[in-house]
């Protein structure tokens, strides 16, 4: 038997483009064969279970090998196999219509995935590598005889009798001038290592050496022995294939070993398992992120029936989920998908809601079952929620029942609870509740201990979100209002109907005001007398609250928010009338002395924000030693 023919195309630049428009994606030749090989496999275990195969499958692999001096890759499975017949129709008739539409929309293409996705190429990208591609066959049915299909890239085929003797196919590739880096073990293995990990029949790629135990030697010491052993490439029953019944916290920490080998343990997981409206399963792990926002993205693997697509899901996870790991599988999505598929596709759309809502209903478990648990794991697991408070309205409605707020002194509320302590105090005499936060309370004590002089909770609120946090709350919060501890005075961050009297008269104040602004002498400074309680500081710096909170979302970057960074510091300098020290500024005849007492406040000020640094620093010491 031999028969030559041409491949049913209706165009020869088929193979110039796909040797040549998809080299950027080369690699996923072997996924693509090696996938076909797995498929063979399983499509002989279904028929072997409907009984329409005869005597026994044997053990279902695929095994893959380099010969670097026949510069040649071998894929080899036991799987179904094909007939000359089945050649002709599979790989043959590569069937798609408008074949020089196809070559003009895709000959600048650099999307592998979706021309071969889109067109059924899987087998033909074999040839993005190989100059020459053998296949040999024997197929399962009773009676079949062994095909050799061979094809040089070009249009042209021979088909003649295969040598093969027991079920399965074979393919070789010669793999071509270009592409000789696929004749590396290593290259190939970690391919195999990427796509492969999971598949569900065994692939199986060289061999190893393993030490195994050969007995005691005469003092009773265990004894080990080098054995050669077939190097197998995948698990090819992973986890989340399981019930989770069957599961125990060890079988998912192991299970995140394997994923990431050299990661800390994660902080919990939640298996997911759903078949309608669309099959998904998988496994999402919280991991101990910290602060690092964009250290830990694209740790989630997507796969479509155990084969590895992609690691970029930012159409299939929702964004603030972005920095959990893990695996998702579906078959509901295409193995060569593209980006616009995953922007498009409805089931995508329905994948991302699922997550939301499951990754939802755990935290609210994990809150509702173990509530000191929940508030240990706060610093990790508050960004996550945090983020998804901000970017999810769906997410948000359901978050609002276990987000936590953390105050200064490390207690936790919800945010009902948060709101029901604080209103009593720290409601003004506009009935607006004010919640005080804190962004360095080692920076911030001065301020911090003049609030808790007056009774009121301060929050803290360092996290790389929380400014735009902040105004998630005041805008989903009824009359609630955020202000830093160090916005203004304590009196004015929460003005109440009682006003503390001047003791002193207007040229006075006008004295002090003028002495102030000599001793400042600087435009970005903005005095003003005002009357607080004799036991507040004589003078206090802040940056107003809408300035300071402009300026540090522009350091994120973006539109306004450049214009607000771009602007100079400007600062409020509050000279308590009250208090004694500035009462002896004004007592004092001595124009030296009213100028260095008035430095020393003001320098006492500044460092109370921070702010006092270098030469400055060193004067002020200096004149605090003279002064004693």
């Amino acid at each position: 038997m031999q028969e030559k023919g041409t491949i049913s195309i209706h165009t020869e630049n088929i193979f110039p483009i796909i040797k040549k428009f998809l080299y950027s994606d080369n690699e996923i030749f072997l996924r693509e064969l090696v996938s076909n090989s797995v498929d063979a496999c399983q499509k002989v275990k279904r028929l072997s279970s409907l009984g329409e195969v005869k005597g026994e499958l044997g053990e279902l692999n695929v095994s893959v090998a380099v010969d670097k001096e026949a510069k040649t890759i071998t894929i080899n499975d036991n799987g179904i196999g094909m007939t000359a017949e089945e050649i002709k129709k599979y790989i043959n008739q590569v069937a798609f219509s408008g074949a020089t539409e196809f070559v003009e929309k895709f000959k600048d293409a650099k999307d592998a995935n979706e021309i071969i996705g889109k067109f059924g190429l899987g087998f033909y990208s074999a040839f993005m590598v190989a100059d020459k591609v053998v296949i040999d066959t024997l197929s399962y049915r009773e009676g079949a005889e062994a095909a050799r299909w061979e094809c040089d890239g070009s249009t042209s085929f021979e088909i003649s009798e295969g040598s093969r003797s027991e079920r399965g196919t074979t393919i070789t590739l010669y793999i071509n001038a270009e592409s000789e880096e696929f004749l590396e073990e290593q290259r190939i293995e970690n391919i195999l290592n990427k796509y492969c990990q999971f598949l569900p029949i065994t692939i199986q790629f060289g061999t190893k050496t393993e030490h195994v135990p050969d007995g005691e030697d005469a003092e009773g010491k265990p004894q080990y022995k080098e054995v050669t052993v077939d190097n197998i490439i995948n698990n090819s029953n992973p986890i989340w294939n399981k019930p989770p019944s069957e599961l125990k916290d060890e079988d998912y920490l192991n299970f995140y070993k394997e994923l990431y080998p050299f990661s800390e343990e994660p902080l919990f997981w939640i298996h997911l398992n759903v078949d309608y409206p669309f099959t998904l399963t998988g496994v999402l792990y919280f991991p101990k992120v910290k602060n690092e926002l964009e250290l830990q993205r694209n740790k989630i693997k997507l796969f479509s029936r155990q084969v590895f697509i992609t690691d970029e899901v930012k159409d299939i996870v929702p964004e603030f989920l972005m920095l959990l790991h893990g695996v998702i599988d579906s078959p509901d999505i295409p193995l060569n998908v593209s980006r616009s598929f995953l922007q498009a596709d409805g089931n995508v759309k329905k994948i991302n809601s699922y997550i939301t809502k499951k990754v939802a209903e755990k935290l609210a478990d994990m809150f509702k079952n173990d509530r000191k648990g929940f508030e240990e794991k706060w610093k990790d697991i508050g960004l996550f929620v945090k983020y998804g408070m901000i970017s999810e309205e769906k997410f948000n409605d359901k978050a609002k029942d276990f987000a936590l707020l953390q105050n200064v002194k490390n207690e936790y509320y919800t945010l009902p609870e948060y709101a029901e302590k604080v209103s009593p105090l720290q409601t003004d005499k506009n009935g607006e509740v004010v919640y005080l936060y804190s962004a360095n309370p080692a920076a911030q004590n001065t301020f911090i201990q003049a609030a808790a002089k007056k009774d009121y909770d301060v929050l803290l609120m360092d996290g790389p979100l929380d400014n735009h946090f902040i105004g998630q709350l005041e805008q989903k919060l009824e009359k609630t209002r955020m202000k830093r501890v160090d916005a203004d005075v304590m009196d004015k961050l929460i003005e109440k109907e009682h006003n503390y009297e001047s003791v002193l008269n207007e040229d006075q104040t006008q004295s002090v005001k003028a002495l102030f602004e000599k001793t400042i002498n600087n435009q970005q400074m903005n005095v003003e007398v005002t009357a607080m309680s004799p036991e507040d500081l004589p003078v206090t710096i802040t940056m107003d609250e809408f300035m300071r909170r402009m300026k540090d979302m522009s350091k994120m970057g973006g539109g306004m928010m450049n214009f607000y960074g771009n602007l100079p510091d400007s600062y409020k300098v509050s000279v308590n009338g009250n208090s004694k020290l500035i009462q002896k500024i004004v007592d004092t005849q001595d124009e030296a002395q009213k100028e260095q007492l008035s430095r020393q406040a003001f320098d006492l000020a500044l460092l109370a924000q921070g702010m006092l640094t270098g030469d400055a620093l060193t004067a002020f010491v200096q004149r605090s030693v003279n002064l004693m």
